[in-house]
C-alpha cells in the first residue's frame, strides 16, 4: 500500500515540472523569433497622398473621387520619389496613359528640304537698250510690253543725223591712205557709240550711214517700252528694256528649323502644277538675310533653268532638297517625344523600372518626323512618344526643377485637401487646362 502511494506521488512531481517547464520555455525570446521566420514578412508602402492625374497640383489627403474628373484619385507612394528628378509610374498607370518609348538613334539625314515660292524675273538678265546719239525713232518693231522676242529680232529702228559729220570726216582721211590718221579717225566714230557693224557697212559703201537697227541679243520678252514710234531722243536716253526668261529666279521659302540644311550651291529640284511629272532643275545662289514677318521663314534665291519657256514669272512652284549622299549620320529622336516649351526644349527618358527623368536637349533640323539632336542624349537613350506632357508635368511639380524641394512643393501645392472640398485656385487651374 505504502509502495503505491509513493509512486503516485513521484508521477505527479514529474507531472508538475513538466508543466513547469513547459511555461518557461513558452517566455523565452527566441520562440517568437522562430515563429516570426516562418511567418511571411509583409511591408506597407506609404502613401504620400492622393492626386488626380489630369490636375497633378492639388493633393487630397484621402482616397475618392476626383472632383475635377469622373475618376478615382491614384496614390502617391514614397517610394516613386526619384533622386534623379524624376517620376515612377507603375505599369498599370502607363498603360492608361498610353505611354510609348521609342531610342534616340544615329541615322543619315533622309526625305526633303521642302520650300515654295514664286517665279521672279532675273535681275541679272535685265538689258536696257539706250540711244548712242540724238536722234528719231522711225519703226518700232515690237510695240507691247511683255512681247516674245528671239535672238536677233528686230526691235527698233533709229535715224541719228549727226552722225554725218563724223563719218564723211573718216571717209575723207581713209582717201589720203595714212593708216594712223585712219585709225585715229575709226576711233574717234567709236568713242560716238557707233556699232562695228555699221563702222564696217560704211567702210564697205562708202557712204554715211546714219540708220541703225536695235535687235535683240538674246531670247525674252520686252519687259519695258520708254518711247514710241516717231518720237525724238536724246543720247542716252532709256528706249526699251528686254528680260531673258532662261534661267528665272525663284525666292524659296523654307523653315527656320531647316536653315542648316540649305546652303550657297545646293542642288534644287522644283515641280508646278501647270507642268505635272516634270522636274525643274536649279541651284542656291543667295541666302538672303531677311525673315518673312508673316509666316516666320528664311529666304534663299534659288536660280532654275528654264531651257524650254516653259516657266513664266508669276508661276507657284514647290522645291525639294533631297541629295544627301555626305551627309553625316545624326542623332534624330521621332518629332512627337520633342516637349517644346516657351524657355527650353526637352524630352522624357526612360530609365527603367518605371522611372522617367526630363532632360534638356538642344535640337537641330526636322525631317520627315525627326528631329536631330545635338545635346542632351546619346544613343541608346530611350524617349517617351506618347503620353510624355503628363508625365513631364508631373515630375517638374515634384522635383524636375533642381532648387524644388519637397518643402517648396508643399507651400507651391498647398497642404492636402479632402476630395470634397477642392481648393479654388486648384479647381480654376484644372478647368482651364481642359477647356
Amino acid at each position: 500500500m505504502m509502495k503505491k502511494i509513493i509512486l503516485g506521488f513521484t508521477a505527479l512531481i514529474i507531472f508538475a515540472a513538466g508543466i513547469g517547464a513547459g511555461r518557461w520555455f513558452g517566455q523565452s525570446p527566441a520562440m517568437p523569433a522562430m515563429l516570426a521566420d516562418e511567418q511571411p514578412a509583409t511591408t506597407a508602402r506609404t502613401v504620400l497622398y492622393w492626386y488626380d492625374p489630369m490636375a497633378p497640383g492639388t493633393r487630397f489627403d484621402k482616397p475618392g473621387k476626383s472632383p475635377f474628373m469622373d475618376m478615382d484619385l491614384v496614390p502617391r507612394y514614397a517610394d516613386e520619389v526619384t533622386a534623379a528628378g524624376g517620376v515612377a509610374i507603375s505599369q498599370r498607370q502607363q498603360q492608361n496613359l498610353g505611354v510609348r518609348t521609342a531610342l534616340a538613334t544615329l541615322r543619315k539625314p533622309e526625305g526633303q528640304l521642302e520650300g515654295w515660292g514664286t517665279l521672279e524675273v532675273d535681275e541679272r538678265s535685265i538689258e536696257t537698250l539706250s540711244a548712242p546719239a540724238n536722234g528719231r525713232l522711225e519703226k518700232l518693231w515690237v510695240n507691247a510690253s511683255e512681247q516674245l522676242v528671239k535672238a536677233g529680232q528686230p526691235l527698233a529702228d533709229l535715224w541719228i543725223p549727226e552722225w554725218t559729220a563724223a563719218q564723211q570726216e573718216y571717209l575723207a582721211i581713209r582717201q589720203l591712205g595714212d593708216v594712223a590718221l585712219s585709225a585715229a579717225a575709226r576711233q574717234r566714230l567709236q568713242l560716238q557709240f557707233m556699232p562695228e557693224t555699221l563702222i564696217r557697212s560704211l567702210e564697205r559703201s562708202g557712204r554715211p550711214q546714219t540708220r541703225i537697227t536695235l535687235r535683240a541679243e538674246h531670247d525674252g520678252y520686252l519687259n519695258k517700252l520708254e518711247v514710241r514710234e516717231g518720237a525724238r531722243f536724246n543720247a542716252a536716253q532709256p528706249l526699251l528694256t528686254l528680260a531673258s526668261l532662261n534661267p528665272l529666279w525663284m525666292v524659296m521659302d523654307y523653315p527656320q528649323s531647316q536653315a542648316s540644311a540649305l546652303q550657297v550651291g545646293s542642288h534644287i529640284r522644283a515641280t508646278s502644277a501647270s507642268w505635272p511629272g516634270e522636274i525643274f532643275s536649279g541651284s542656291v545662289s543667295e541666302l538672303l538675310p531677311t525673315v518673312d514677318p508673316t509666316t516666320r521663314t528664311l529666304k534663299a534665291r534659288v536660280v532654275l533653268d528654264n531651257p524650254a519657256g516653259k516657266l513664266r514669272p508669276g508661276m507657284y512652284l514647290t522645291l525639294s532638297q533631297t541629295s544627301t549622299a555626305h551627309a553625316q549620320p545624326v542623332l534624330s529622336i521621332p518629332q512627337e517625344a520633342l516637349i517644346v516649351s516657351g524657355r527650353d526644349n526637352r524630352v522624357l527618358v526612360a530609365e527603367g523600372s518605371g522611372y522617367f527623368r526630363p532632360v534638356k536637349v538642344v535640337t537641330g533640323a526636322a525631317q520627315q518626323g525627326w528631329v536631330a539632336i545635338k545635346a542632351g542624349l546619346a544613343p541608346g537613350d530611350r524617349v517617351v512618344t506618347s503620353g510624355q506632357f503628363l508625365i513631364d508635368s508631373e515630375a517638374s511639380l515634384r522635383s524636375a526643377l533642381p532648387s524644388f524641394t519637397e518643402d517648396e512643393a508643399d507651400v507651391e501645392a498647398g497642404a492636402p485637401v479632402s476630395p470634397e472640398e477642392p481648393a479654388p485656385a486648384a479647381m480654376e487651374h484644372a478647368h482651364g487646362g481642359h477647356q
